[in-house]
């Protein structure tokens, strides 16, 4: 049975590789062991309640319960833009006429902005290859609103997602290379590492001013602008499938789309219900049901056959077993 369970320092060498597979432009997965190792301490402690709840990050891990493997990795972001701005571009479409001429033209500009000041995000996403079929993917990224929905009061109110922009298969970013290189002179890399590992003033000093119209860009760059990754498709489709929605903003570097959502709005945080564990020996529900336990200290989270009565769900041993709940448990079930 797959479960997704708290991370900690413990899982540095399977986050590292897990990075290292995600490959470029995958910011919030950098394949630097220090600043994973960092991030992991901080998911024990925000698990822990040990951190400022606005501080908090909480990284999960997708693990087979039969091998041990670690398989894939999200995470839920308690606020963003606090300590550290988060820039993105607008997309603002600007209006120009003049009706002696009798010409109404429609301009695009990307402008500037941070407008995301405490909201919460989610992201991490990534999955072995091996893993992306079967309802993997699903469970772990259904297992974050589980996370949130548990002890909603550590979530601020409106949650977004950031995805991942086009590249091509060697490795380029069209949006960097026509871009955002010429106001950040640097490899992507470099860029992408002290977006997560410095105070991001480097971005205040040198990010444009001025708007920046769309239509004098080289077409390489036009056509990527607010595009996901190939990789990201499925991920796109999962948050749609939550209420998620582009909201106008893109990253600054290559360009992906923003999309948000309000936290109570979430389809899972939303319809998931509170129930009381009943033990038995077999249920008899054909389709399997989302389950997490109910608070974030113990999360853990199966997708699993579980027969509902009122309000009480019945598990069998190896699905009690694998969220480490008893009899009597509360737990949250979407089915």
């Amino acid at each position: 049975m797959l479960v997704v369970r708290p991370a900690g320092p413990a899982d540095l060498d399977h986050l590292l590789e897990l990075a290292i597979l995600s490959g470029p432009g995958f910011t919030s997965l950098p394949e630097d062991p220090d600043a994973l190792a960092e991030r992991l301490d901080l998911s024990q402690a925000s698990f822990e309640g040990k951190v400022p709840w606005q501080e908090a990050w909480y990284t999960l891990m997708l693990e087979d319960g039969d091998t041990g493997d670690i398989d894939g990795v999200g995470s839920v972001k308690a606020t963003v833009g606090l300590k550290r701005p988060f820039f993105s571009f607008r997309v603002v479409n600007n209006t120009v006429q003049s009706p002696s001429l009798g010409v109404k033209l429609d301009h695009q500009t990307l402008v500037l902005v941070n407008e995301c000041t405490g909201w919460t995000e989610v992201g991490s996403l990534f999955l072995k290859a091996d893993r992306r079929k079967g309802g993997a993917g699903r469970l772990l990224s259904q297992s974050r609103y589980m996370l949130i929905g548990a002890q909603p009061d550590l979530f601020a109110d409106m949650v977004l997602a950031e995805l991942r922009g086009v590249f091509t298969p060697d490795g380029a970013c069209p949006f960097w290379d026509h871009v955002a290189h010429k106001f950040f002179p640097m490899e992507f890399d470099d860029a992408d590492r002290m977006t997560g590992s410095t105070d991001k003033q480097f971005i205040l000093d040198l990010a444009p001013r001025h708007p920046i119209y769309v239509e004098l860009l080289p077409e390489p760059a036009r056509a990527v602008i607010g595009k996901v990754h190939p990789q990201g498709v499925p991920a796109m489709a999962l948050l749609e499938s939550e209420g998620f929605r582009p909201n106008g903003l893109v990253d600054i570097f290559d360009a992906g789309p923003t999309v948000a959502c309000g936290r109570d709005n979430i389809r899972t945080v939303r319809d998931a219900r509170r129930l009381k564990v009943e033990l038995v020996d077999t249920v008899q529900a054909e389709l399997p049901a989302l389950i997490s336990t109910d608070s974030v200290a113990a999360f853990r989270a199966v997708r699993a056959k579980a027969d509902i009565d009122g309000d009480a769900v019945r598990l069998t041993a190896e699905t009690a077993a694998a969220l480490k709940v008893d009899a009597g448990a509360s737990v949250r079930v979407k089915s």
